[in-house]
């Protein structure tokens, strides 16, 4: 076994009851808040606080880390307050967006977590972290809600106060399983040797033996790694098992994934052809684009995603605030999974707040406008969002989740195009997850 595991538990987290507000937090809770400091940014020309028409929220994410990061998510949501302000705000509020660095390790989530609550966030907004063991009873101990998560833990899909905006791994996984399922023999996934890497071969076997194919091949890899060989010439040995039938590799390594595909580039000259497929959050097209585009690894892969293709026109609003307001900003990419969550994220709060009218904005207001039934419209970029407790994944352990909508892409001459028409729902396929 490889890579590094964090000690967090494994098990389902039950069903929680509706979460102790703000006023509750214990004494303790308040004097960590106030040693809070390092790792958090606030937007500029934003003041901060309440009682002064300023709406406060919070968007973390890793940076800078030897494994996944995602600049780009805390990076537009600064620029998405910058344009939203220069608009009047919402209802004539300014939004302040703090920013803090999750830096892949439970301490500082919870550090996040803790300066939420200290500069009274009313809410969470697009945001990615592996950590929910850590943060997320922080954020229901205070009753701050968590918006457009990247859906990459299964705390996102139980947790009362969470509201994701898609399916994250689970319906990536299972609706790629599902698409493989019918063009693959052999089937290996590779993927991080940790908790949140643990629930991926499920999901992905789900959609496999939906379509009458053998579970996968599971290859634990460090998320950390700067080469990948002995993996790759594992993936590649159980892939070839079948000579009549061409396997399928499928790295699911966030960031790593192109550090796998280049020591998997070097060994499949030895191999019988095999193809590649992965999901969104691990390949966009910054990353076809640096492996050698047409030429390149990735070259015919199958790629699921939750949104449509980032040349879609449905797109054009999120890429006229990067234009606008963040213009030459490298972290942010248009492309990106993490950056389309958190414009998605930001229109779900807006249109919240919008509802609220000119009632008190809190965190108790915010979740309970959620909780009541208020439904959102993302420009076609998902289905109409509303988010019910008791749903129909409850039952295996995802009563959160409320779009288990997928999309399929293929890289064709080294774009990043559309290999399906429209959504396929995988709510079908996630109801056969065997997640024990």
């Amino acid at each position: 076994m490889t890579g590094r595991r964090p000690t967090r538990s494994t098990v389902l987290p039950r069903l929680l009851p509706r979460p102790v507000r703000a006023g509750a937090l214990t004494a303790g809770a308040l004097v960590a808040c106030a040693s809070l400091a390092a790792g958090c940014g606030i937007v500029s020309g934003a003041t901060g606080g309440s009682g002064d028409d300023t709406i406060t929220v919070m968007t973390w994410a890793p940076q800078g880390t030897e494994a996944t990061n995602k600049p780009g998510m805390p990076a537009f949501a600064q620029a998405y307050a910058r344009w939203i302000n220069s608009q009047g705000g919402v209802n004539g509020r300014r939004i302040n967006v703090l920013t803090c660095n999750d830096k892949n390790d439970s301490v500082s989530a919870a550090r996040c977590a803790r300066r939420a609550v200290q500069e009274h966030a009313v809410a969470v907004v697009g945001s990615y972290s592996q950590h929910t063991d850590s943060f997320m009873p922080t954020l229901e101990g205070a009753g701050i809600p968590y918006i457009g998560g990247y859906g990459i833990t299964t705390d996102e899909f139980t947790s009362p106060l969470s509201y994701p905006v898609n399916g994250g791994q689970p319906t990536l996984l299972a609706g790629l399983g599902r698409t493989l399922a019918d063009t693959c023999g052999p089937v290996t996934l590779i993927r991080p040797d940790t908790i949140a890497g643990d629930q991926l071969p499920p999901l992905l076997d789900s959609g496999l033996q939906a379509g009458g194919h053998a579970l996968s091949g599971d290859q634990r890899a460090a998320e950390d790694a700067t080469a990948y060989d002995s993996q790759a010439q594992r993936a590649l040995q159980r892939a070839t098992t079948d000579p009549a039938e061409q396997g399928c590799v499928v790295p699911a390594l966030g960031d790593r994934t192109n550090t796998f595909m280049d020591s998997f580039r070097r060994a499949r000259a030895d191999y019988p052809e095999v193809r590649t497929a992965t999901v969104l959050g691990s390949v966009d097209q910054t990353t076809i684009d640096a492996s050698g585009g047409a030429s390149g690894p990735y070259e015919g892969s199958y790629v699921t995603g939750w949104y449509p293709a980032a040349s879609d026109a449905r797109w054009k609003s999120m890429k006229k605030v990067i234009k606008e307001e963040a213009f030459g900003d490298n972290r942010i990419d248009a492309a990106d999974a993490g950056v389309q969550t958190t414009w998605i994220a930001y229109t779900v709060f807006r249109q919240v707040v919008e509802s609220l009218g000119d009632g008190e904005v809190s965190a108790d207001t915010v979740s309970e406008a959620l909780d009541g039934g208020l439904e959102v419209t993302t420009g076609g970029l998902t289905p109409t969002l509303r988010w019910k407790f008791q749903d129909e994944l409850a039952a295996v352990g995802f009563p959160r989740l409320v779009n288990a909508n997928v999309t399929l892409q293929v890289v064709e001459d080294g774009r990043l195009v559309a290999a399906r028409k429209g959504f396929t729902d995988v709510t079908k396929t996630l109801r056969g997850a065997d997640l024990t």
